[in-house]
């Protein structure tokens, strides 16, 4: 299989693309808001200290909290470059599609949604965490979508209504903040190369703040309709955007479908 590599490559240039409907879609990185915000730790200059230690809730757990975005280009395979996931003669036919023909098929192209873990990866646009004490909100620039992670002790449905973004539960465990997420509709693509999922999708997030200005998760990808075996993503890395907020960010140019 190793047109997977080649494949990946040339659909470096699908990013380009991609990159013109955001400008189109929403504000550029220039326009975002500039304010210095409270709680920000800084150096002797008032520039954001990035490496200063994560903040706490009252209760003692890591927060979250804080506008990210992927440090890095975007993931074309969540598994890591070069790396070819085991998958059931119908899914690697359609990865294998969706590379071959870079990635024109992209629900964000139609103004659909990116879909979990994707929606987090595009470096150009960022989300924001919101971390309550029964909830964790994802608001997501891009669109201006959300994403509900509760955290009340409650299990996840035993029969959802399906979602874009599935529906979410997490706990603490120790320093680190474990989600699972299914009820998924499908349609959305895992990463940027087009890893496929199907409604049986499972997928458990460790995310983990080692500094102020840091984010880390892993992702465990569980779909035995496509996968013959569950399997995990590199970690993945996001940095704060310190002394900002979240702009507004529509899709209002999908006039290309036509042609």
């Amino acid at each position: 299989m190793t047109f997977l590599t080649d494949a990946a490559k040339r659909l470096q240039v699908s990013i380009a693309a991609m990159a013109m409907l955001f400008v189109m879609a929403g504000p550029a990185s220039a326009q975002w808001l500039s304010l210095p915000l409270p709680g920000t730790p800084r150096m002797p200059d008032g520039k954001p200290d990035l490496t200063a230690p994560a903040p706490k809730t009252p209760d003692g757990k890591p927060d979250l909290s804080g506008i990210w975005h992927a440090d890095g280009r975007y993931l074309d395979n969540l598994a890591g470059e070069g790396v070819e996931v085991p998958m059931h003669p119908w899914a690697a036919a359609l990865y294998k599609q969706r590379l071959e023909t870079f990635g024109r098929d992209k629900p964000q192209l139609h103004c659909m949604p990116h879909g979990v873990p994707d929606a987090m990866l595009v470096s150009a646009i960022p989300f924001k965490i919101v971390q309550t004490p029964g909830e964790l909100m994802v608001l997501y620039e891009e669109f201006n979508q959300y994403r509900q992670i509760f955290t009340d002790g409650r299990s996840l449905p035993k029969d959802p209504n399906p979602a874009w973004f599935g529906y979410s539960i997490g706990k603490w465990e120790g320093n680190t903040f474990v989600v699972e997420t299914a009820g998924f509709k499908e349609g959305t693509w895992l990463d940027n190369g087009g890893h496929p999922h199907t409604d049986a999708l499972h997928i458990t997030e460790r995310f983990r703040r080692p500094n102020f200005g840091t984010l880390e998760l892993d992702v465990a990808i569980d779909d035995s309709k496509a996968y013959p075996k569950p399997w995990k993503s590199v970690t993945i890395h996001f940095k704060l955007l310190p002394d900002t907020e979240l702009l507004e960010h529509l899709c209002e140019n999908e006039k290309d479908a036509a042609h």
